[in-house]
């Protein structure tokens, strides 16, 4: 199993789909990665031999990928929130941000159904 950008990549996948398992590298990228590091898409992350193992973690590292990149993202999102406009606002509460509907879908971001009992007559 090989072990690119602290992830271990799985065997059994093609190798653009074993790199996407990293965070911030989606198929486009992988094939991007795949062209520069001079490796067949199609051949299995356990047919890699060392040398392309080797230039396949020089193609990624030009990348910012996992914890810089999530803590990136967090610290945009925390940005939002501080200067107080509308999306971060949303991401504060909890709710989606980007014009969906919040009455009757929106349960993954507004979470498990809260029942709330009649009133008593």
């Amino acid at each position: 199993m090989a072990r690119i950008a602290g992830v271990d990549i799985p065997d059994k996948k093609r190798g653009e789909v074993a790199l996407t398992y990293i965070f911030g590298i989606g198929r486009s990228r992988a094939n991007k990665i795949l062209q520069e590091a001079d490796v067949d898409i199609n051949i299995k992350a356990k047919d890699w031999n060392d040398d392309q193992i080797a230039a396949i973690r020089q193609a990624v590292g030009k990348y910012r990928l996992e914890g810089e990149l999530r803590s990136e993202v967090q610290l945009n999102i925390k940005r939002l929130q501080d200067i107080g406009c509308y999306r971060g606002i949303r991401h504060r509460i909890g709710l989606p941000l980007r014009g969906q509907k919040t009455k009757n879908n929106a349960r993954t971001r507004r979470g498990k159904k809260k029942t709330i009992a009649n009133k008593k007559k």
